[in-house]
């Protein structure tokens, strides 16, 4: 049942657990994040982070607790699944595009067909987010004439235009080259100050730190630690969290 505490927040998650046959992917995971809030998590490969993310929209379903997102309940069976995913942007590793339509047939296609948003101003909305994400010359390219970064760029442009109040990001950068990095980060800190709430599944700590209001890591499908980033970085409680960090933060 949704409370009136949970619909205070944007997402409340409480004592979820998510198993893939016998593996237990998530164990008894609570998380709250409130509106216009920016979570960073991290951890190591096989930790959860994906897993949680994913279960905030309904890509994959917790097999007990609850999660509540924007006021609805995620439910593999619930009516409001559509409309959940209309209020949640994905962002994910690979950009997802569609390879046989333009950029601006790609940030208009989930406006029009979803939304019922007429064309023009589908478009008008699309040209809006592509300035914001600094690649307006794009709009009549296919995805495959752009580089890998202006790609996931646009698909942080794709859920902008659905208009979105939460922004979920699966580790954005992971597939990118080194130098493609940065220009999708910046895109990121830029949105991040437009108040919008946004989760990021990230190894980018130069990033969690000048973004992120509250860091969590996890391990073995919990959430072992939840901090400030001055205090996550600086004074971690966990030995485990003092391990992971300085092993990445060497790199």
């Amino acid at each position: 049942m949704v409370t009136d505490a949970m619909r205070e927040q944007m997402i409340a998650v409480s004592g979820v657990a998510k198993f893939y046959g016998d593996f237990q992917a998530l164990r008894d995971v609570d998380l709250k994040v409130s509106k216009g809030e920016r979570v960073v998590i991290c951890g190591p490969s096989g930790s959860g982070k994906s897993t949680l993310i994913r279960c905030l929209n309904g890509l994959e379903f917790h097999n007990s607790g609850t999660v509540v997102v924007d006021g609805l309940e995620v439910e593999e069976d619930s009516k409001d699944l559509i409309r959940l995913r209309q209020q949640v942007g994905m962002v994910f590793q690979q950009f997802n595009l569609f390879p046989h339509l333009t950029i601006l047939e790609n940030l208009t296609i989930g406006p029009i067909k979803v939304q019922k948003t007429s064309k023009a101003e589908a478009e008008t909305r699309a040209r809006k987010y592509l300035e914001r994400v600094h690649i307006p010359e794009q709009a009549d390219k296919y995805p495959a004439q752009l580089s890998g970064g202006q790609q996931q760029r646009v698909a942080i442009a794709r859920s902008l235009c659905m208009e979105t109040q939460i922004i979920l990001f699966d580790e954005p950068t992971s597939a990118l080259d080194p130098e493609m990095i940065n220009e999708v980060l910046d895109v990121m800190v830029e949105l991040a100050e437009t108040g919008i709430t946004m989760v990021c599944v990230t190894h980018e700590m130069g990033f969690a730190r000048k973004v992120a209001d509250t860091m969590v890591f996890m391990e073995e499908g919990r959430i072992v630690e939840v901090a400030p980033p001055e205090k996550f970085f600086t004074n971690p409680e966990s030995d485990r969290c003092r391990a992971f960090l300085g092993q990445i933060l060497e790199h």
